[in-house]
């Protein structure tokens, strides 16, 4: 099977992926690590994105899981004890997760939870139905990941949720050190003491127990509850496990609680011990001890004694940098008003100076900078030092009652407002520009990074593929060739392919435009290209109606009007692209040769809307600002793959060379485009000079469009030879 691991780096992560591989299956990781991580053990293709980002989609329908297992309450992605890991963080992550599994139409979504969901009081074993209770964020958030699973599995979705009761082992890191038996370890390091409460009883599951557990859910066909509660059955004392602590470290003492703890949770594994059965491996004695030596053998990575005073300094630095930022301005304010005052004062019944508001200049200087904020501020030195000037030769009263300085301080106002609104305005345009281009730019490294995924792993499977039999070696190796080509040059050679695998000459492709049309893109025949550049798919209902149930269209009845057989190619549901095939014996239009067809069309899917997703990812990038020309590396390649695939006759393609004269280019798109269909294309070459590309045009029947060239001003002609 292929299993898709999501969290972070862990011990208990690595026994599952270990457990996993030692039963033949494949294993793949999704993970919010960044990519320079250290690999927790060896996986088919690990994927690095966030659980919300909108490429989870890509990634799962790229793997094609079997089953998901989400670690939920034991991803070490998520620190609780910081801002930007809450709740609505974890559960919307969870969801996406969710919605890109549900939508793939198969397999099985595995959710762990823990004991935390309790933070009550309970004196007897808590069983599946028990609601709820918590008290913290982390317990609020994996609650609520519980609700969202039973409510698709409420919706007949193949979801479980397995609660493990107080799991503990041996960690990797600081991260996985928030179960109890990890902070007694730490405790006991830190001070010496263990404090013990001996009304305290609990269950311990440890990390290899809890993997074969799992694993049982994971193997199985089917289950028969929604939740099942893991745990190991039999509860020890608290002083128990503190004894095999002390027993690993050195100097370590037990002593009583100075009040009585909470007790706590102990879970019901009643559920699942009748179905899948309940055997413990690990011996707690030993796995406590284990775990003990080793965070006492790395204390310097578990224990941190000066963290909290650490933490506050970093506090207090941190507050007192985002005070100095946010004080700066103002004093450079109060500074710059110092100067400006004294050329005010000096410049007041000078010839010279008599038509220059130099506290206008102060103003306005400081709302292009700052923007309204200090704009403000700013008028209101300008306001106190003008007054204050005007009390030299008259008294506050007659300032006052003076109709001028209304009239003075409202110009000031106004401009300075205008003006720090103006700037405050571009800025927050400028920002969100800055985060559109940076989100644009996640998306294609995103969408490369899947691309690149998706093509190591078709590497490391041909030779399993290779090895079956020549027929589905010669079909896998034709096909796989798409790959070599750039995305624009994917569409012309996949009709090629489809050609030589279905043993025909008259092959075409067309690309669906809308709901209702669809463009030729690419044909290997003149047969092919008899149903015209664009065709209402829906009006041809003989063809529509199978094509629309994911089913391969047979003509039967020979209907001349049709092809012999056709497939559609769909993405999320919806018809993206339409493999039309003639000239095919009719001893070979069985379901077989349907059956057939289908497959390459599947084979050729995974090439095809990986490409026309990666261009589409790119076109913001691909024209030149402000216009609808294409810059020239990008008109190259395509112009390149179209004159190509018209070489070999895949497709019929017009270069015409446009003279712009005076016109701008963004007069000139603007113009051009309006006499061009959606499918053509304008563009600069290495020339300097613009070009249209007539798609699926011959010269000959480039005149009209030639035409409308000329009469919106434009000198041009058709172009043979062009260098590129």
């Amino acid at each position: 099977m292929n299993i898709l691991l999501v969290g972070g780096s862990s011990r208990f992560t690595k026994l599952l992926i270990d457990k996993l591989k030692k039963e033949g299956h494949r294993v793949f990781r999704l993970t919010e690590e960044p990519k320079t991580a250290k690999s927790v053990g060896k996986v088919f293709e690990t994927y690095h994105f966030s659980y919300d980002d909108s490429c989870i989609r890509e990634v799962v329908d790229s793997i094609q899981p079997d089953v998901t297992v989400f670690l939920g309450a034991f991803d070490t992605n998520y620190h609780w004890d910081k801002r930007q890991s809450r709740p609505v963080t974890y559960t919307a992550g969870l969801f996406n997760l969710l919605t890109a599994h549900i939508a793939l139409g198969k397999g099985r979504f595995i959710y762990l939870s823990s004991e935390e969901v309790y933070q009550g009081e309970y004196a007897e074993e808590i069983s599946c139905d028990t609601p709820c209770m918590v008290h913290t964020d982390r317990a609020q958030a994996i609650a609520a990941g519980e609700d969202i699973c039973c409510s698709y599995r409420r919706m007949g979705k193949d979801t479980v949720v397995l609660r493990l009761d107080h799991l503990y082992g041996t960690p990797k890191e600081a991260g996985e050190t928030k179960n109890v038996c990890a902070r007694m370890i730490i405790e006991g390091l830190e001070t010496g003491e263990i404090q013990v409460d001996d009304a305290q009883r609990m269950a311990l599951l440890h990390y290899k127990d809890a993997v074969e557990f799992i694993y049982y859910v994971i193997a199985a066909k089917e289950t028969r509850q929604g939740l099942y509660q893991i745990s190991p059955g039999e509860t020890l004392p608290q002083r128990t496990i503190a004894e095999y602590i002390a027993g690993a470290l050195k100097d370590v003492k037990l002593v009583d609680a100075p009040q009585r703890q909470r007790l706590e949770p102990v879970l019901s594994n009643t559920l699942y011990e009748e179905e899948f059965g309940i055997r413990i491996y690990q011996k707690p004695e030993v796995g406590i001890g284990e775990a003990a030596a080793y965070i006492s053998r790395h204390a310097s990575d578990f224990v941190r004694t000066d963290a909290r005073k650490k933490s506050f300094l970093r506090l207090l630095g941190t507050r007192t940098k985002d005070m100095v930022s946010a004080l700066l301005p103002f004093a450079e304010n109060l500074i710059c008003f110092i100067p400006f005052f004294m050329l005010n004062n000096r410049a007041v019944g000078r010839e010279y100076f008599q038509n220059i508001d130099f506290y206008l200049l102060y103003v306005l200087l400081f709302a292009i900078i700052y923007g309204q904020q200090q704009a403000t501020f700013s008028c209101l030195l300008a306001v106190a030092g003008y007054c204050f000037r005007q009390m030299y030769h008259r008294s506050g009263f007659e300032v006052i009652l003076d109709f001028n300085t209304y009239i003075w301080i409202a110009q000031l106002l106004i401009l300075g407002l205008v003006v720090g609104y103006l700037r405050d305005r571009l800025k927050v345009v400028e920002e969100e520009k800055k985060n559109e281009a940076s989100y644009l730019s996640k998306q294609i490294e995103d969408i490369s990074d899947i691309n690149t995924s998706n093509v190591k792993v078709k590497e490391i499977l041909s030779s399993q593929i290779l090895n079956q039999n020549d027929s589905f070696g010669r079909l896998y190796e034709i096909t796989t060739s798409l790959d070599k080509y750039e995305a624009s040059e994917v569409l012309f050679y996949a009709a090629e392919v489809l050609a030589k695998l279905m043993g025909s000459k008259d092959v075409a492709i067309y690309t669906v435009a809308n709901r209702s049309y669809a463009r030729l893109f690419s044909a290997t025949s003149g047969k092919a290209r008899e149903l015209g550049n664009s065709i209402n798919y829906r009006e041809m209902k003989e063809l529509y109606e199978p094509l629309s149930e994911h089913k391969v269209y047979i003509n039967k009845s020979m209907d001349e009007r049709y092809p012999l057989m056709a497939d559609a190619i769909y993405s999320e549901d919806e018809m993206q692209l339409i493999l039309m095939v003639w000239g095919i014996p009719w001893e070979r239009m069985t379901l077989g040769q349907a059956n057939m067809l289908s497959v390459i069309g599947n084979l050729i899917q995974n090439a095809v809307l990986r490409a026309n997703r990666y261009m589409s990812a790119l076109q913001y990038q691909r024209y030149i600002p402000g216009t609808n020309i294409l810059e020239k590396e990008a008109f190259r390649s395509l112009v390149t793959a179209y004159l190509n695939a018209s070489e070999k006759q895949l497709t019929e393609c017009t270069l015409i060379e446009v003279e712009l004269g005076e016109v701008s280019l963004e007069e000139a798109g603007k113009r051009l485009g309006a006499q061009m269909r959606q499918s053509d294309f304008l563009g600069e070459l290495q020339d300097g000079r613009v070009y249209a590309l007539l798609a699926n045009t011959r010269p000959k029947d480039a005149a009209v469009v030639l035409q409308r060239f000329r009469d919106s001003g434009f000198n041009c002609r058709i172009t043979e030879e062009v260098s590129l």
